[in-house]
């Protein structure tokens, strides 16, 4: 085998490497937790976003108090039954149940750390 070959072999060896240790890691990200939570409040907006990645992104008002001025709590959803309920609940009080993965790679999975996995909606 020739040193050419050899270097070229080489390279693409270290290619596939890095590959598959980016595909791990995001897989690892996307999987694992680093904090779950809920949050409650007002669904003031909720749709699908991205130019190449579609991902659905929304925001519900956090109030702590009456008279307070509400906080905005933004978030991504990757189910397509949660993006379901939640265009249904548009304006209404929900409760979103989520998990927040540090790390993400890329924004191809939602824009936010914060992954809702349920909704309760409020009366």
């Amino acid at each position: 085998m020739t040193t050419s070959k050899r270097i070229l072999l080489s390279f693409i060896g270290l290619l596939a490497a890095a590959v598959l240790l980016m595909a791990a890691y995001t897989w690892a990200m996307l999987h694992v937790s680093y904090s779950e939570g809920e949050r409650a409040g007002y669904l003031q907006k909720f749709s699908t976003r991205g130019w190449v990645c579609k991902t659905w992104e929304g925001e519900i008002l956090l109030t702590s108090m009456p008279g307070a001025i509400p906080e905005k709590f933004e978030f991504s959803v990757r189910d397509e039954q949660v993006a379901k309920d939640l265009t249904a609940a548009t304006g209404k009080r929900v409760i979103l149940s989520y998990a927040q993965h540090k790390g993400v790679p890329t924004q191809c999975f939602g824009e936010t750390e914060y992954y809702v996995t349920k909704v309760v909606t409020q009366q």
